[in-house]
């Protein structure tokens, strides 16, 4: 991911207490997949910073 994002930080990652398991959300599709896994794409173009505390301030 760019900048140092992890998949553990971005809105998209989340936990499915059904298979007890953090997955990704975001559907790709094959090509796009394939990129980001095989490192021919360095970041994940829809990577978007998991921000609790933006929403807060919006609320105010």
């Amino acid at each position: 991911m760019s900048s140092g994002a992890s998949c553990e930080s971005c809105v998209y990652y989340v936990y499915n207490e059904d298979i007890e398991e953090y997955e990704c959300l975001v559907s790709l599709d094959e090509d796009e997949y394939y990129a980001i896994v095989s490192g021919k794409q360095r970041s994940c173009p829809y990577y978007r910073r998991d921000d609790e505390y933006g929403v807060v301030k919006k609320q105010m």
